[in-house]
């Protein structure tokens, strides 16, 4: 798996802009937390082969970041925190413990397909 980290407002309004052609994952983690560390291990099982670009947001060095990816998703501030981003919407949010890649990875090919049949 290939991470972007995600470090300005501007790369939030780009990635919106893909979202509208294959789903985007939004990976926020704190570098100093054990279940953080456990999520992005669980994100990373998804196959390399998935029809997604992941995004990941270091929340110690960028939390005003992660403050307006709250804002802009009327979301609250979690972490870990995983958002797929389809459409430049948030259609799937999981935090913590509930971040498993089985349902990741399925929701993101769901998502995908949808993508593809708007296209077609």
């Amino acid at each position: 798996m290939t991470w972007t980290t995600l470090s300005t407002e501007g790369q939030l309004e780009e990635l919106k802009e893909i979202s509208t052609k294959q789903p985007v994952i939004l990976f926020k983690h704190s570098t100093r937390c054990s279940i953080s560390s456990m999520a992005k291990n669980r994100v990373e099982k998804i196959p390399n082969d998935t029809p997604a670009l992941f995004y990941y947001l270091d929340l110690l060095n960028f939390r005003g970041l992660s403050n307006k990816i709250a804002e802009e998703y009327s979301l609250p501030h979690e972490s870990p925190q995983v958002l797929l981003i389809v459409n430049g919407e948030c259609v799937y949010e999981e935090s913590h413990n509930g971040i498993n890649a089985q349902d990741m990875e399925s929701e993101i090919n769901d998502w995908q397909n949808k993508l593809s049949a708007k296209t077609n």
